[in-house]
């Protein structure tokens, strides 16, 4: 039982966290004045938290379909918290899609035809994670009404020189947001994806001492 807690515990902790760097990337002051930078970061954070939680859920259980379902807990999750947001009068414009479901059938995928192999989960479903998620998360993007408006709407304290953002070049393949956030998803997916099956390996340690 303290095994099952210390699971449910876990899983809880890191669908919440992954909740609050969906919030922030929502936010109209990092999507105004930090737009392609703040998608990135955030594409490639939101990633990390996705693939440790649901490879810790999916070899854990060692059903494969778990890590889809770990992800369908941190949509509703961000679902519940972003209505809470929007009715204290914060201003969203960003509609909350479930971004995160696609790269999770990606990580079952993985996980049943290599049948429950833990090393092709790390390898091949880090990657396809890292690299499909940051394309998924340019659903929400395209959701934005207009950043500009809200940001009038909503007016907020001058930022002060040293966070005054430099203007991308959106058009060239190495400052491209999808690019860079599944460049660096990919490589770093396959290492939160093991530490997603550390973990469970040392929960299980750490019950049987």
């Amino acid at each position: 039982w303290l095994r099952r807690c210390t699971h449910y515990l876990f899983i809880v902790v890191v669908a919440v966290n992954s909740t609050l760097l969906t919030i922030n990337a929502g936010d109209y002051i990092f999507y105004t004045d930090w737009a392609w930078t703040s998608y990135t970061v955030f594409s490639i954070s939101q990633t990390l938290m996705l693939v440790v939680g649901a490879t810790y859920y999916l070899t854990f259980t060692g059903v494969p379909g778990t890590a889809t379902y770990y992800a369908l807990i941190m949509t509703v999750y961000t679902w519940i918290a972003k209505a809470a947001w929007f009715s204290l009068g914060y201003p969203y414009d960003f509609i909350v899609t479930p971004v995160w479901l696609p790269s999770a059938m990606l990580l079952d995928l993985v996980y049943w035809a290599t049948k429950k192999n833990k090393h092709s989960l790390i390898l091949f479903g880090g990657v396809l994670v890292g690299m499909s998620l940051p394309l998924f998360n340019m659903v929400n993007l395209i959701t934005v009404a207009d950043p500009l408006e809200t940001a009038f709407k909503y007016p907020r304290p001058t930022l002060p020189p040293y966070m005054t953002p430099i203007e991308p070049q959106v058009g060239k393949f190495y400052n491209s947001p999808v690019a860079l956030g599944a460049g660096a998803g990919a490589v770093l997916g396959c290492t939160f994806a093991a530490l997603g099956c550390k973990l469970n390996t040392w929960t299980y340690r750490w019950m049987a001492a």
